[in-house]
């Protein structure tokens, strides 16, 4: 990444440029939507029954299709997340009913998740804004200046085991049961996460009683986790990479932001429809109101955005090491790079 001013404003000036580009892609259709609602609603309901008929049954193969269930899970909460962006129907009504609704299967209250993401995408890549909505990234500076508690306790955050393991977990079966970040925001939070809650408990409480609290444990737990684990690392991997942007003061803009601090996350083609083309989030975060399934169609008109910020798969994995900001070198670094450079 580059310092120069000229170079900069270069850049500054083709983000602009790609915003007003992207505006014609951004009215959704009605028809989509819908269908994909259904293909994507159905399987996963249909996926559930036959695991928790062979729950019940004893039929313990039959548990395997949990695996596909929880990629359903995903699919779902990337069409909450349009409709958060006012993106999956023309109307916001429609939207947010839809995404409510969702939030019941994803165990995500939508109205509290929304506002907490709106601010990330407000202020992603800022220095100066950061601790709503994204993961907790420290500059080196930061992070030596804290005492070694403070180091211990920013470490035991970003060990993988913790930030893919139990963190998913906590977030989306405790986190989210009430509105931790927005408690003296209003009541809409409290109403959110209040309703989802309830919304959640009536349909639980049903199918314990139907089947039994054992063998629904043996098909929600699995779904829900691997559903989470995943959303965590897409979350994770479309900011935490090495080339990503980050700045402060009048250096951050919105749209430089946007372009090199979210990653064209390059996925195969089956986990593209089953993430809902959320790794094309450069492009995602330059015009969110852009519908997910349009992300692709946006990539081929526009071929130079495909190689912006891309990562592959592979290439991702390495990405778990990055967890500070070197502000010299201007780019993610590991713990034992920002120790080797003193």
């Amino acid at each position: 990444m580059t310092n120069n001013t000229a170079d900069g404003a270069a850049i500054e000036d083709d983000a602009r440029a790609w915003t007003a580009v992207l505006a014609r892609y951004r009215q959704p259709s009605i028809a989509r939507s819908t269908v994909e609602i259904v293909i994507t609603a159905l399987p996963f309901a249909g996926l559930w029954t036959l695991a928790a008929l062979s729950a019940v049954y004893g039929f313990w193969p039959g548990l395997l299709l949990t695996i596909p269930a929880a990629g359903f899970l995903v699919r779902l909460f990337i069409l909450q997340h349009d409709c958060g962006h006012g993106a999956l129907f023309p109307r916001r009504m429609a939207n947010d009913w839809t995404g409510r609704t969702i939030g019941v299967l994803t165990l995500t209250p939508y109205d509290y998740w929304r506002r907490s993401h709106a601010v990330h995408h407000a202020t992603a890549g800022n220095l100066d804004k950061r601790g709503v909505g994204d993961i907790e990234t420290l500059t080196v500076g930061e992070y030596r200046a804290l005492p070694w508690w403070g180091r211990m306790r920013y470490w035991l955050y970003r060990h993988p085991l913790v930030m893919f393991g139990l963190g998913p977990a906590w977030l989306f079966l405790c986190q989210y049961r009430l509105p931790f970040g927005m408690m003296r925001d209003g009541a809409q939070p409290w109403i959110s996460t209040i309703a989802t809650n309830l919304g959640i408990a009536l349909p639980v409480a049903g199918l314990v009683w139907l089947m039994g609290l054992g063998p629904f444990l043996m098909v929600q737990l699995p779904i829900t986790l691997m559903a989470a684990t995943v959303g965590v690392w897409l979350f994770y991997v479309q900011h935490q990479f090495e080339e990503t942007h980050w700045s402060e003061g009048e250096e951050w803009n919105f749209q430089r932001a946007a372009l090199h601090g979210s990653s064209h996350y390059d996925l195969p083609a089956v986990l593209r429809w089953f993430t809902g083309n959320i790794g094309i989030h450069h492009v995602h975060h330059l015009s969110s109101k852009v519908p997910f399934y349009r992300l692709p169609q946006v990539l081929r008109d526009h071929p130079k955005l495909r190689e912006t910020s891309r990562i592959t798969f592979l290439e991702s994995l390495g990405c778990v090491k990055l967890v500070l900001w070197d502000e010299k070198a201007k780019r993610l670094v590991s713990f034992r790079e920002a120790r080797a450079a003193g």
